[in-house]
Parts: C-alpha cells; structure tokens; sequence
C-alpha cells in the first residue's frame, strides 16, 4: 500500500509539476504581499506618529507659549504678537470641517502617498510658525493646516484600506490607531523635561521646543517616501476594486455631499449625530481645555506648566489603553454589544468631570490664576493626572465604539457615514474652541456633562434599535439571513 501511494503520489507529482510550480509562484506572491502590507501598514503608523507628534504637543502647549509670548514682562515676550491658541484651532477644525467634502476628489487625483506627503509639509509648516511667531501668520497657518488635516486623513483612511482585507481591516486599523496615538508619549514627555520648573516660557524654550518638534515631524514626512504601493490583488478583489473605483470616479463632491445629506436626515443617524457632536466636544476639553487649565492653575505652584504635559502623556496612557481592550480585542469586547462600552464611556467620563470640577479653579482656563483663585478642594496634581488618564480612556470607548458602528452598521454607505461623523465632529471641535478662552471652566463641564448623557442615550437606542431588529429576523428566518446580517453588525 505503501508503495502504491509513493508511486501515485510521484505520479501525480510528474504529471502536475508545471503546476506545482505555479502554485509554489502564487504562494511566494501571496507572501510578499502580505509583507509589503504589512510593511506597509507598520510604516504608515510610524510616519502619522512622529508627524503628529509635532502637531498634538503643539495643540496642547501652544496657548501656554502664546500667553507668555503676550506678556511683556516674560521672557518670551514677543512685541506685537496677539494670537489666540484656542482659536486657532478653532480655525483648524472651521476648515477641516469644510474640507472633508472636498478631499476625496484630491486624493483620486494626486493618489493617498502623494497627498499624505503634501499634507505632512503643511503639518510642518504650522509647526515653523512657533520660530517666528506672528499673529497674522498662526491664522493662515491655521487655515493652511485645516485643508491640509482633511487630505492627509482621507489618503491615510484608503491607503489603509489598499493594505488591508476583509480579515486584516480589523487588526490593521488597530495597530495604525495604537502607534499614531503614542504621539502624545514621545512630544509630551520631552516638553516635561523641557518646561519643569519654569513660570514663563521663555523665547530659547520656545524655540528649542520648535525646532525639535519639527524635525521630528520633517522625519515622519521623509519616511513617507519608504511608503511603497499596494501590491496588485486577486482577480476577484481587483473586480471588486475597479467596481469601486468606478463608482468613485462617477461620485462628484456634489454627489456625495447629497447622499451624505440623505443619509444625515435618516432617524438613526440624526440621534448618532448628537453622539458624534459630544465626541468633538470631549475632544476639546482633554486636547486643549483640560491641559491649559492644569498649567493655569496657581495651586500647582511652578511645576504646573510641566503638570500640564505629564497630563497630555497619562490622556495618550488612557487612549491607548482603551485602544488595545476595545480596537485590537474588539472580537472578544463585541460579543456583548457595542451600549456596554458606551455607557462605560460615560460613567467613566462624568466621573473625571466630576473630579476635574472639583480640583481645578473655576477661571483657570481664562489666563493665570492667583492664590485667591481656589478650587472646591485643595488642588491636588496626582488626582489630576489620574483624571488625565480617565479622560484619555473615556474619550477611546466612544470613539472605537463609533467607528465599530459605522463600518457594521453602515457598511453598505460607510463613506457618507464617516463623512457625516467627521463633519459634526469637526463642527463641535470648532465651536467649542471659539467659546473655550472666554467661558468659565463649569459651564464647560456642564455642556459636556449634558452631551455626553444624551449622546450616549441616543448611540444605545440606536444599538438596541439594531439588535432588535437583527433578534427579530433571527426568530422570523431560516434562510440564512440572521447570519449575513450578523456578519454586516
């Protein structure tokens, strides 16, 4: 028996061996794509890393340099300059909100590598501004860098999408989330040793700080260029990536924006859309409210600018964090739905804007606060940074949640659902950076208090609604359809 298997065998080897080989070819390419993708992958999480390391240590320390730079008898007094750090992100995320609609048609025509590299210039020259710090010129930067925020995403969000498939999508979204977020680790801890023991920051500080900033995002732009193309897919997904292409080709910014708005004006989305403002609000409140307050804050003594950035590295601790249990294990996470990690979100959430409230005076984020300027308990630097650290972890179960939602739920018009996310995200981020250096920081926590319940009720009635739906089908078919709409969820 033995024998007669070999001799088969050999035979079968003999006969197929043209085809062995080919078989051996299509597996060695298989291979060599997967680690091109994955090459691929690794380094664009890498370059979005140090290119927003300039920008987010940026958009958390920049009101504190703009207000000694304002000072005339600080040492980094800067004679003429009146720029608003708040307000210039204000106008970031006004543009970056307009733009979104227009970016896709600029990355079909320039193509994501491209576009992400025009994109990173225009990060760095927001960052060069710091080195010659005018009022006239932070604004057009500002400008500058919205459009530049709403190409640079869009290529990243296809280029990802190029490297990936249906069983890869997941974990590589995971690990290019992981890694750009650790931005926050690398600018922040430096801007610690940087600014420790300083009241004011002075114009070498300043520079220093400038000058490191931008050369790391100066390398996060060079490595794009490492970024290699996609390798060429099966002919069953090449089918289904010149389907799509045409269909983008055919979709005009028009076009989209009235599916979008179609979409927009659906029930479900318009309660989402209350979940996606609360998202641009908390954005606000642990990217630029919360540090600034903590380095406003006297109580802290003259540790409390290096206070700040130690609590931009424990935010980044908690995205982080929430990022690995909900993004990269989000296969065990789901099982139970998506409300429990929300609810989550908010328990969690009103727990550090209770403490926030507690700690932190009233007026800290309107400029310096005084002695006479207290909070309702002696402020206390280790709760503030823990309450970092809540913000940071609250902020990942809302936003993981969001993106599970409208790439289950809305997968067939994913496009216009993301577009629509971004849109009211951006638009919140944008009103609450125009009213943040002229309101008192508890009327702040109330708005965001009041958003994120009701934001939170409206994402559960629209996951329970879903579920329902999806049980109901389950108890009503046989025919194979609760599974596909279990695979769509």
């Amino acid at each position: 028996m033995l024998k007669v298997y070999l001799d088969s065998t050999e035979s079968k080897l003999v006969l197929s061996g043209p085809r062995c080989l080919m078989l051996l070819l299509d597996k060695l390419r298989s291979y060599f794509q997967m680690e091109r993708k994955q090459f691929n992958v690794l380094m664009l999480g890498l370059c979005f890393c140090l290119v927003f390391t300039g920008f987010n240590t940026i958009g958390n320390i920049q009101t504190l340099i703009f207000n000694s730079a304002m000072d005339s008898t600080s040492d980094g007094y800067v004679e003429g300059f009146n720029g608003n750090g708040l307000w210039s992100l204000a106008i970031i995320y006004m543009v970056f909100t307009a733009a979104n609609w227009v970016a896709p048609s600029v990355v079909a025509f320039l193509g994501p590598r491209l576009t992400m590299i025009i994109g990173g210039i225009v990060y760095a020259l927001f960052i060069a501004q710091l080195l010659v710090l005018n009022t006239v010129l932070l604004y057009v930067c500002s400008v500058l860098l919205g459009l530049g925020a709403a190409i640079i995403w869009t290529a990243q969000g296809t280029f990802l999408a190029q490297n990936s498939d249906k069983q890869t999508i997941t974990r590589n979204s995971g690990i290019f989330w992981a890694m750009s977020i650790s931005s926050s680790f690398i600018g922040n801890i430096f801007v610690f040793f940087t600014f420790q023991g300083k009241e004011t920051i002075d114009t070498e500080t300043r520079n220093i700080v400038g000058i490191v900033l931008l050369s790391v995002t100066s390398l996060g732009i060079v490595l794009m260029l490492l970024l290699r193309p996609p390798p060429k897919a099966g002919k069953e997904e090449q089918e289904q990536d010149q389907d799509l292409e045409a269909t983008e080709a055919r979709q005009s910014p028009l076009t989209a924006l009235k599916e979008s708005l179609a979409l927009f004006i659906t029930p479900d989305m318009l309660l989402l859309s209350v979940t996606f403002f609360y998202t641009g609000i908390q954005l606000n409140i642990w990217s630029a409210v919360y540090g600034t307050s903590i380095g406003f804050t006297h109580a802290f003594g003259t540790e409390r600018k290096a206070l700040a950035t130690i609590s931009g590295i424990l935010v980044a601790a908690g995205e982080v964090v929430g990022g690995a249990v909900f993004g990269i294990f989000g296969s065990a996470t789901v099982k139970r739905g998506r409300d429990p990690i929300v609810i989550l979100g908010c328990v969690v959430s009103v727990i550090a804007y209770f403490l926030v409230f507690l700690n932190l005076p009233n007026g800290s984020p309107l400029g310096e606060t005084g002695p006479e300027d207290t909070a309702f308990i002696e402020s206390n630097k280790y709760l503030a940074i823990v309450t970092s650290f809540l913000l940071g972890f609250s902020d990942s179960c809302f936003n993981t949640q969001v993106f599970s939602i409208l790439g289950g739920t809305f997968k067939e018009q994913s496009s216009s659902a993301f577009a629509i996310f971004k849109f009211m995200q951006s638009l919140s981020c944008s009103i609450a950076f125009w009213y943040s250096p002229k309101t008192p920081l508890y009327w702040q926590l109330l708005v965001a208090v009041i958003l994120d319940v009701v934001g939170t009720f409206c994402f559960c009635k629209v996951e329970w609604k879903r579920s329902k739906e999806i049980q109901a089908a389950t108890e009503d078919n046989s025919c194979g359809i609760p599974e596909e709409m279990k695979a769509e969820n």
